[in-house]
């Protein structure tokens, strides 16, 4: 089982090398190579061209490399969502815990990834690339904290009424101070947690926007733009090459969920 998380880990190193070297390896991901439209891979194209006779390889480091540096942002803006709100409510307990967790259960009822796709539609589409990644992923951020609140507000729960905390009453810590200083620093592990388990479901949501054309605009590549090129059959059927982006998504995916595996105890 360690063998296999050092493996997923070491294959995410991989790739975010390549994605940060993007710029010395491979040629700008929206400049046009006109005369060679769906081109074979060559020397000069290590995966062909498109139809716009854009570089493949290009735009598949640059497509990595938005969803391997934003996805982590808003897992960190839901994970610091989760544990204020939810570290909160269980401090505090009583009628601001059973308002929160209600409010929580409500959040989580509704469709999770309609209302996303309902909210992006609303805003502007024709935005510019940088403010659509902007925009796609403070609202994965400000969406997808509810589930890390319950676990983080049960995990408070406990902890208001462990014995360091009443001695820390009895010390004369009280309110807030109690709940920054004494409560907080010990969420830290389960917050750590939901925020590495939000990365590859905030990945696989923008693939599902960019899919449906509601994510990073164009030219600027990610995994849902280049994962909606493999729509039609055609695409399916074609060159084998054209298939690397999905065999790269899946791989990466699979690998942060490796990444989380326990280390083995010894025995």
């Amino acid at each position: 089982m360690r063998r296999v998380r050092y493996l997923g880990i070491g294959v995410l190193l991989i790739v975010s090398v390549a994605c940060l070297l993007a710029d010395w390896v491979a040629p700008p991901y929206a400049r046009q190579f006109r005369s060679e439209p769906d081109a074979a891979p060559s020397r000069q194209h290590l995966l062909g061209t498109d139809d716009l006779g854009r570089d493949r390889f290009a735009r598949i480091l640059y497509g990595t490399r938005v969803s391997l540096l934003l996805a982590p942002a808003a897992a960190l803006w839901a994970s610091f969502l989760a544990v204020v709100i939810g570290g909160t409510a269980g401090f505090l307990g009583g009628w601001v815990e059973r308002t929160v967790m209600a409010a929580t259960d409500l959040f989580l009822s509704l469709p999770w990834l309609f209302l996303l796709i309902t909210v992006r539609a609303l805003l502007p589409l024709d935005v510019s690339p940088i403010t659509s990644v902007a925009i796609t992923f403070a609202l994965l951020g400000c969406l997808g904290w509810a589930a890390a609140a319950r676990v983080v507000c049960a995990d408070a729960r406990r902890l208001a009424t462990s014995d360091f905390i009443l001695l820390a009453r009895a010390a004369g810590s009280s309110g807030f101070r109690l709940l920054w200083r004494q409560v907080v620093p010990n969420l830290r592990p389960i917050g750590l947690a939901q925020f590495w388990i939000s990365i590859p479901v905030f990945i696989l949501t923008e693939a599902n926007l960019g899919v449906l054309g509601l994510g990073v605009a164009e030219p600027l590549p990610s995994w849902g733009s280049l994962l909606r090129e493999l729509q039609s059959y055609s695409a399916i059927t074609g060159p084998p090459w054209q298939l690397v982006p999905l065999l790269l998504f899946v791989t990466v995916v699979s690998c942060f969920h490796l990444a989380l595996l326990e280390q083995e105890s010894p025995v």
